[in-house]
């Protein structure tokens, strides 16, 4: 099981903030990605964006980082500040 956290402007397009989510074998992001993007065309439409982050236990990373049981997974937009 693998936690999945959205925030910011994302988290307010899918109207959904976390979400539990069952692994069957270890994967990547990317991978995780595309299992959401099945969920509805609303999380399809939102997870395309190519200017989203991702980090994996709280630590930046890419769509090719490895996956585990236990691990949280969050998506964000770009944060910008002025």
């Amino acid at each position: 099981m693998i936690k999945i956290l959205f925030f910011g402007a994302l988290r307010e397009r899918l109207q959904c903030a976390n979400l539990s989510f069952e692994l069957n074998s270890p994967c990547t992001v990317a991978d995780v990605m595309a299992q959401l993007r099945q969920r509805s065309p609303l999380f399809a439409d939102a997870l395309l964006d190519a200017n989203l982050l991702y980090a994996l236990n709280q630590q930046l990373c890419d769509v090719q980082t490895q996956v585990q049981s236990g691990d949280e997974v969050a998506f964000f937009p770009p944060v910008t500040g002025g």
